[in-house]
């Protein structure tokens, strides 16, 4: 039988490691600023948690994928937005692509549409969970 040991805590914490950002988490920041998203608040606001974990969303999710040319940053997000209200229990990440559907110039009517479209495919419940995120995004405060 092996007797596996783990070394106590250390007593100073590990002095943060910098990472020097690849071409592609470039590409997935430039990105993210024309979505009206800011790379480094992602990243900073893991960094606690995770170093390395938001600088791998910034450069796969928005680099690798988001980046690519064969769609534009307007059918993406309208795409972004119905996965995210079909899966339900995204509603940070919803609320986020809202904020860059706006962005982009997408109308309201536009993104209302889609979601009342969800609805056929994924039903009431995931489109009324997506409601209010999208009245908080699309609607003024006084509505």
């Amino acid at each position: 039988m092996t007797t596996v040991t783990t070394a106590p805590p250390a007593t100073t914490p590990t002095p943060a490691t910098t990472v020097t950002p690849s071409a592609t988490e470039q590409h997935g920041a430039a990105v993210m600023r024309e979505l009206g998203l800011d790379a480094e608040q992602l990243i900073a606001g893991i960094a606690p948690l995770d170093e390395r974990f938001g600088h791998s969303v910034v450069e796969y999710v928005f680099g690798e994928i988001v980046g690519r040319p064969e769609l534009d940053l307007r059918t993406r997000e309208l795409a972004t937005l119905a996965v995210l209200t079909a899966i339900g229990g995204c509603e940070a990440q919803l609320e986020t692509h809202l904020r860059a559907a706006v962005h982009l110039g997408i109308p309201r009517s536009e993104i209302v549409a889609l979601l009342t479209h969800v609805t056929a495919y994924a039903g009431i419940p995931r489109v009324m969970n997506a409601l209010p995120v999208a009245k908080r995004v699309l609607l003024p405060a006084d509505v």
